[in-house]
């Protein structure tokens, strides 16, 4: 699934499709349209314009349009982002193998005849015009102590939601909280206003150098639990039998004898 770290190899594809003018609008499928908006309203916004340059907070791709708008793409659980048919990601963790163009959700042409386009099995991503990036959270690259802070608010609720909360942290999603709560010797299921300042400092450098060495390792399903979340698996730092249960409805993994 496209965490921060995916969409942020998508952004730097991304860089391949600017100064490149846009003559045609192929594809946006229904169920990625948001706020209203029409393939028309998508086609008057990209046709004949080029993008400028990119940016991205979280999970969130935002291309700027030389007409002064911008687009914004979600790749929702098995988006990939194809420039000229090729992805930074071949396949993404927990879905298909397969590579079929009918699951391009949202396609374009360049006049030179490159293409841009989302490939999508599951169709759970979104096309947006103008998106408001300040209703998320600081950026999952860009987390301080400070801003650890300010997104758990004193909170009561489950740590790990609070993280995943991209409203607040822009950018977590299910494996990289579980491998950075693991990391930090955490209890995913504590409350976020039970944190010690020690364990709240933890956690911010935790997150940065999870964040950090998983983007040069190759993604978020790259970290050091990934292969043991499965039923049976053992903890790969002390081998204890992992504990697996939900929170918010996300499957989670941790360990009983580390993680507290």
């Amino acid at each position: 699934m496209p965490e921060g770290i995916e969409v942020e190899y998508y952004r730097q594809t991304a860089l391949r499709a600017l100064n490149r003018e846009i003559r045609l609008v192929g594809t946006v499928d229904q169920n990625y349209l948001r706020d209203g908006h029409s393939l028309i309203d998508i086609k008057n916004l990209l046709e004949g314009n080029t993008f400028e340059f990119t940016n991205r907070r979280g999970k969130l791709l935002v291309l700027s349009v030389s007409n002064g708008m911008s687009i914004g793409l979600r790749f929702g659980m098995t988006g990939r982002l194809l420039v000229d048919g090729v992805s930074a990601i071949e396949t993404l963790e927990y879905s298909s193998t397969k590579n079929e163009p009918k699951w391009d959700r949202f396609s374009l042409k360049f006049s030179d005849g490159g293409t841009l386009s989302i490939r999508d099995p599951r169709r759970l991503g979104a096309v947006q015009i103008n998106p408001d990036i300040e209703v998320l959270g600081v950026d999952l690259y860009e987390v301080t102590i400070s801003s650890l802070l300010k997104a758990l608010g004193g909170s009561s609720r489950a740590l790990k939601t609070c993280l995943m909360d991209q409203s607040k942290i822009a950018g977590l999603g299910n494996l990289l909280t579980d491998e950075i709560l693991w990391r930090s010797s955490i209890d995913p299921r504590r409350a976020a206003n039970s944190l010690a300042y020690d364990e709240q400092k933890r956690l911010a450098y935790h997150i940065r150098q999870t964040v950090k060495q998983l983007t040069k390792l190759g993604g978020s399903h790259t970290g050091k639990l990934q292969a043991h979340r499965v039923t049976g698996g053992l903890c790969p730092k002390d081998g204890e039998p992992l504990e697996r249960y939900t929170i918010g409805g996300r499957t989670t993994y941790s360990c009983p004898l580390h993680q507290i």
